[in-house]
C-alpha cells in the first residue's frame, strides 16, 4: 500500500520579491521555476508578475510552481503614453486663483 502525498494549496506569489516567494513555496513544500529567469535562485529583489498554476489550487506536495518576472512581449506593461492628444491646458501655475480680498468671504469658526 503507497502512501499518496498530501495536497497543499498554491500560495498567492505574485507581487512577491523572488527571495520571499522562494520561502513561500518551500513553507508548503512547493518548488519553484521561472522559465523567463535562468539565474532564478540568485534573484532576490524582483517581483512576481505571474505564477502557475494559480493561488488556491491544489496540487500534490513537491508539486512544481512556475513564476515569471517579466510580462513579456504584449502582455501588460505601460506602453508609451506621451504624447497626450489632446495636450494638457497650458497655464500650470499661472492659472491658480489669487486669494481673496474679502475676509468677509472666508467663514470663521464660532
Amino acid at each position: 500500500m503507497s502512501r499518496k502525498k498530501p495536497d497543499v494549496r498554491v500560495p498567492h506569489l505574485v507581487g512577491l520579491m523572488a527571495v520571499d516567494a522562494r520561502e513561500k513555496a518551500r513553507m508548503r513544500g512547493l518548488s519553484l521555476s521561472a522559465p523567463d529567469r535562468p539565474d532564478f535562485q540568485l534573484a532576490v529583489v524582483d517581483y512576481v508578475v505571474r505564477q502557475y498554476p494559480q493561488p488556491g489550487a491544489e496540487v500534490p506536495r513537491d508539486a512544481m510552481v512556475y513564476v515569471w518576472f517579466d510580462f513579456g512581449p504584449g502582455d501588460g506593461g505601460g506602453g508609451v503614453h506621451e504624447p497626450r492628444r489632446p495636450s494638457p491646458p497650458r497655464g500650470g501655475l499661472g492659472r491658480e486663483l489669487d486669494e481673496p480680498d474679502d475676509l468677509s468671504m472666508v467663514r470663521s469658526s464660532p
